[in-house]
């Protein structure tokens, strides 16, 4: 039983851990960065907006580092992010990117030649659901990692990313994460007093990401089914995961590090109302989601999740109330019995700040590992949404050994392969219907 995945298990490994100590010092034979260069050589797998503006803040990190390999699975987005990087801020970045057309890759494919290119670092910055085949992947190449949250879509994907994890630890390698919270002071510094009991005992958390809505890319006569869904990836949740898991998870992954553990099961509801105005041939993931977790000791975190558009309340946050008072973390203040006290430090942009530490961490020949929360955090996300979706209570470790793989096969797409969720005779796309969707179905 120590092999299975359990929540158990990973707090087990991750309190050693704690233990230890969350930087080791290299011990692999080859350098952080290029042998006999303080260089940093990266490639970029996934060319759209966050692997773009992870690029940037490595740029912008104040290393010696250097662009040299480039995959998406769309060819002019591949070739035109490296155009476009050259001509950033008047040229500013043009010698840090030295893509030759050769080590510009495309094809859901690509990534296996771009991890052929002399790179210490990968930045993985696609799909989440095409991300643990990538992960393993570079790790096997024995790259240095910086992966985009969220880590996977589905129970599977989890599983596969946690045993990359325990490999990529074998092989000393840098593992980052850009769940950027955990790097900002203002929430490190918060979040150590809760633990501290600054409020005492914490009751219950609240965590939201009420937002107003996201792209849509409208079909062109030429693009296959495939080409569709991979343009419009967070539509469909074997490629996003949904709204919880693409972005509330950042407020789930606050909530779980604050509590120092991951919940035992969770509760939820949710819908799709107004999604794409109620067009099922557009889109097929839910608007709102509310999910009610519960942690080993009773205590819960209440979630809220929405994409609604006009007056709707719309809120991006995390608070935490405790025996002895309440702290709005987001907001970097705790008001208690024992006194107020409010962040007046720096505030950092975590953004950055996660590429200033990976890359100066990676100077010194420093190596972290943020795999396992990265995973974990996931799966919180995956567990509250699989609860909404079937309308019933899930276990964590039931979920995370035996949940739906949302696409099976996948190792082998191509953009001619028939998506997973492909649409009706009606045209219309699959929608999880509570009471009736299955979250342990079987391919």
């Amino acid at each position: 039983m120590d092999n299975q995945p359990t929540r158990r298990n990973f707090l087990k490994k991750s309190s050693a851990a704690a233990a230890a100590g969350t930087v080791l010092s290299s011990t692999i034979a080859r350098s952080a960065h290029a042998q006999g260069s303080d260089e940093i050589k990266f490639a970029l797998i996934g060319c759209g907006g966050r692997g773009t503006g992870a690029t940037m803040n490595i740029f912008n990190s104040g290393g010696k580092v250097k662009l040299v390999a480039v995959h998406d699975a769309f060819e002019a987005k591949a070739s035109g992010v490296v155009n476009s990087l050259k001509s950033r801020e008047k040229g500013k970045y043009a010698d840090m990117v030295d893509v030759p057309a050769e080590n510009i890759f495309s094809g859901l494919d690509g990534y296996k030649k771009l991890l052929q290119v002399d790179a210490d670092l990968v930045i993985i910055a696609t799909p989440p659901g095409f991300k643990p085949q990538q992960f393993e992947a570079a790790v096997n190449a024995g790259k240095h990692i910086f992966m985009e949250k969220p880590v996977a879509s589905d129970a599977t994907g989890v599983r596969r990313v946690l045993a990359a994890v325990e490999e990529s630890k074998k092989k000393n390698l840098m593992v980052g994460i850009g769940l950027q919270r955990r790097h900002e002071n203002q929430y490190k510094e918060t979040i150590q007093r809760i633990q501290d009991g600054a409020i005492g005992d914490v009751l219950c958390t609240r965590v939201y990401w009420n937002g107003g809505g996201i792209w849509y890319r409208n079909r062109t006569e030429e693009q296959t089914e495939m080409g569709f869904q991979c343009n419009n990836w967070y539509h469909f949740n074997w490629l996003s995961g949904d709204q919880i898991c693409e972005q509330h998870i950042h407020n789930l992954d606050v909530g779980c590090w604050l509590k120092g553990e991951y919940p035992v099961e969770c509760n939820g509801m949710g819908g799709r109302e107004l999604r794409m105005n109620g067009d099922a041939t557009k889109s097929q993931i839910f608007d709102h989601t509310f999910c009610e977790y519960t942690f080993s000791d009773g205590t819960k975190m209440y979630s809220q999740g929405r994409h609604l558009g006009g007056k709707s309340f719309k809120h991006v946050a995390e608070y935490a109330h405790g025996s002895k008072g309440t702290a709005n973390v987001s907001g970097s203040s705790i008001d208690s019995s024992a006194g107020n006290w409010r962040f007046e430090g720096q505030r950092q942009r975590g953004h950055q700040q996660e590429q200033n530490d990976l890359i100066a961490a990676l100077s010194r020949g420093d190596i972290y590992n943020e795999g396992e929360y990265g995973a974990m955090s996931t799966f919180t996300a995956i567990l509250g949404r699989e609860a909404c979706y079937s309308g019933r209570i899930l276990k964590w470790d039931d979920l995370l050994k035996n949940g739906t793989e949302l696409a099976p096969g996948i190792d082998d797409y191509t953009l001619d392969t028939v998506p997973p969720a492909s649409p009706g005779a009606d045209g219309k796309y699959p929608i999880p219907v509570p009471g009736q969707y299955d979250p342990f179905a079987k391919a």
